[in-house]
């Protein structure tokens, strides 16, 4: 049973300390109060490191997208329902299995146990709550409407959860596909092609320049397997580095842009998270120029992030954010007018929400017909590989059979 360790008052006015064992730190404030004493503060008597599997599950393990959103929705029906914040923390903590997640609401129940604020502890963890999480917490505080905040959020956190498996979705068949023909061409150029090889050699004929650079391939990753490897990876680390740095990146966001499907998906998908982002923030009682600044940051896209930046420093200076958003071409004319008309009416939170939504259905059917679409590409694709295979490989035994 886990030790606390408390600072009281007494009734005669003075502040006592002491420690005592209980399942929780509300079962020591509960005895503490019927003792007639004054609960001052309720902390948990730390065991220092030791190194254990709970110890190394916590430093291996994260907090993953689907946990936080279980986290903000349940947490926003426990505090509908009537219970205190840290009442629902503490059971959210004993329920989660996620020994991250687990320490992380532990160190919140006692953030506010000293008289902090749930966005105050929550900034504490970047790389578990996302700016957006705490900027729309700490603005559900501030309005008294934490329960419903922590619903939009968790909300906003799923949403984007959805664009973000659905796009990956759409990318896992032609992965797997080309992963497989890979495989099978690599076994074929090391087990099949040295056979057929040997052949041609021994009937000492002319062969086709394309049967000469498949036997120049079988032959490296037959006899220089370990090189072809080092070759391979150095070539896919290049290029992974490569797409790290800015002007990688930017250069893979132009190309993005300019392919026929894909460049609609990216115009589709940063404007329904940049719609719902906006939207969740200001519905929320976020402050326009700290909406942006937040969808900023949440947009990936260095194309979107600049002109979210330039939005920024127009709406600062009075301009109207449609403007803005008419005057660049990488997001849909739909977008700028469906914010002018927000403006107009004083619903902007609500446009943008609808915005969200009908992009969000674009993507959706985007995917299902980039999968309807790829398949066939696919098909030609392999098609055409096979068909380069067999005719270099068969080609020199027709010129064979033909001089005999």
């Amino acid at each position: 049973m886990p030790k606390f360790k408390y600072k009281v008052r007494e009734l005669s006015g003075n502040e006592t300390e002491g420690e005592m064992e209980a399942s929780d730190r509300f079962a020591v404030a509960s005895q503490l109060r019927s003792a007639g004493k004054s609960v001052i503060s309720v902390e948990e008597v730390s065991k220092g490191f030791v190194l254990n599997m709970d110890t190394i599950n916590e430093m291996l393990s994260r907090v993953k997208e689907q946990e936080l959103i279980v986290f903000s929705h349940n947490l926003s029906a426990m505090m509908k329902a009537g219970l205190a914040l840290s009442r629902g923390l503490s059971i959210q903590e004993r329920q989660t299995k996620n020994p991250a997640l687990k320490k992380t609401l532990k160190t919140l129940i006692d953030e506010i146990s000293r008289g902090s604020t749930l966005s105050a502890g929550m900034a504490k963890f970047p790389k578990v709550f996302s700016p957006i999480f705490v900027s729309m917490v700490r603005a559900g505080e501030e309005s008294g409407r934490l329960s419903d905040a922590l619903l939009v959020v968790g909300d906003q956190l799923e949403k984007s959860y959805l664009l973000k498996k659905k796009i990956k979705g759409a990318m896992i068949y032609p992965a797997v596909v080309i992963v497989t023909l890979i495989i099978i061409a690599v076994l074929m150029f090391i087990y099949v092609v040295p056979t057929l090889a040997a052949t041609f050699k021994e009937l000492n004929t002319e062969l086709p320049t394309s049967t000469k650079v498949i036997m120049w391939i079988s032959d490296t990753l037959s006899n220089h397997l370990l090189f072809g490897i080092l070759v391979v990876s150095g070539v896919v680390g290049v290029i992974v580095l490569g797409l790290r740095t800015k002007a990688g990146m930017r250069a893979l966001e132009t190309v993005s842009f300019r392919l026929p499907v894909v460049g609609a998906l990216v115009r589709q998908s940063n404007s329904a998270r940049t719609a719902r982002t906006l939207s969740s923030l200001l519905s929320s009682g976020v402050d326009m120029l700290e909406a942006i600044n937040i969808t900023r940051d949440v947009l990936q896209n260095s194309y979107y992030k600049e002109m979210m930046t330039l939005a920024g420093e127009r709406v600062q200076k009075g301009i109207p954010l449609s403007s803005v958003f008419a005057e660049n071409d990488i997001y849909p004319l739909l977008v700028s007018d469906m914010i002018e008309v927000g403006e107009e009416t004083g619903k902007l939170s609500d446009m943008l929400l609808n915005l969200a939504l009908f992009f969000e259905n674009e993507v959706d059917e985007a995917t299902k017909n980039m999968s309807t679409i790829i398949e066939p590409l696919l098909m030609v694709f392999i098609g055409a590989s096979v068909g380069f295979f067999a005719v270099s490989m068969i080609s020199p035994m027709y010129s064979v059979m033909s001089n005999i």
